[in-house]
């Protein structure tokens, strides 16, 4: 039972990272990567993600 709730934490967590990368506003080419990378290693993935992707819709002054 607990890894049922450790990997519905990671699928919730990868799904967010996903949605954000796609909102963001870097290349394609870049989310796709990104997107890859969260699909193929989705822990390690996520975390490579929030430390050092791409942020969703966020002005930056």
């Amino acid at each position: 039972m607990e890894y049922g709730i450790v990997g519905l934490l990671v699928l919730v967590a990868d799904v967010y990272a996903i949605i954000n990368i796609i909102s963001s506003r870097v290349s394609i080419g870049a989310k796709l990567l990104w997107t890859l990378l969260v699909l193929i290693l989705p822990v390690i993935g996520f975390v490579i993600w929030f430390f050092a992707g791409p942020r969703g819709k966020t002005s930056t002054i």
